[in-house]
């Protein structure tokens, strides 16, 4: 969301001099905790809040209120070299999981796999381990298997991927370079195989896709209800310039 939220704050202060919106990165986790503790007016999120942060947030005196600002596709990347270029749900949850580990086992070369993840403080890392490596299992206590590679951020993903032609990694589709290539997946081997974009997430064929989160303490008022409202209506002209996906 960081780079989102960025965005928007920069186009929103533009002719509103009266308007000062500072934006800190750090992942969902950080900005959730900044709502719970009282020192942000938005956190920013790529998750749902869990209910153990709402009750800490109402613990405080604060209710979160939850607004769906954009949508995104989570793009599984390669290095350009790999021969792969498409992978099932199960497969994918298995490559994570590390119960593949060797990319002969998906059509690729005798090479092993080098696993990228994310931190744990990164929605995009709980949304991957719920809905991909769980596969959306709410009972299932699968974890990531210990041999991935924990990221600080988006571009060390795509530094490592496009410097390693072993590795695989994960990341919202705004963060694809040229320097890695994007997997089609499909939701089981009988296909169909498909690629993130704009088009796919909107008819609901790309099956890694989730919407992306701004909460807010209490019902918005003032300055804060006034961008959120023009996040939500003017300002969603700029999501598909970052890669995103707009509000339909």
């Amino acid at each position: 969301m960081v780079n989102l939220a960025l965005a928007w704050a920069e186009v929103y202060m533009e002719g509103r001099p009266e308007v000062s919106i500072s934006v800190t990165g750090g992942g969902s986790g950080t900005g959730i905790a900044a709502l719970i503790n009282g020192t942000v007016d938005i956190a920013n999120a790529s998750r749902r809040m869990k209910p153990e942060e709402i009750e800490a947030a109402e613990a405080n005196g604060i209710s979160p209120v939850e607004f769906v600002v954009a949508r995104d596709a989570i793009a599984i990347v390669v290095h350009p070299s790999n021969p792969v270029n498409e992978l099932t749900f199960q497969q994918v949850s298995d490559i994570y999981a590390g119960r593949i580990t060797d990319w002969q086992e998906v059509g690729g070369e005798n090479r092993p796999v080098v696993l990228l993840s994310r931190e744990s403080n990164s929605g995009t890392y709980v949304y991957f381990l719920e809905n991909v490596v769980r596969m959306g299992d709410e009972e299932s206590d699968l974890l990531f298997s210990p041999g991935a590679l924990l990221m600080p951020s988006s571009e060390g993903i795509t530094a490592e991927v496009s410097d390693n032609p072993n590795t695989i990694g994960y990341d919202g589709l705004g963060y694809v370079t040229p320097e890695q290539k994007v997997v089609a997946v499909a939701r089981d081997a009988t296909g169909p195989f498909v690629l993130p974009s704009v088009d796919s997430v909107n008819d609901g064929s790309y099956p890694i896709a989730r919407p992306l989160y701004m909460y807010t303490a209490g019902e918005p008022t003032g300055q804060v209800a006034a961008f959120l409202d023009w996040v939500m209506g003017e300002g969603q002209a700029i999501v598909p310039e970052l890669g995103f996906v707009p509000l339909q």
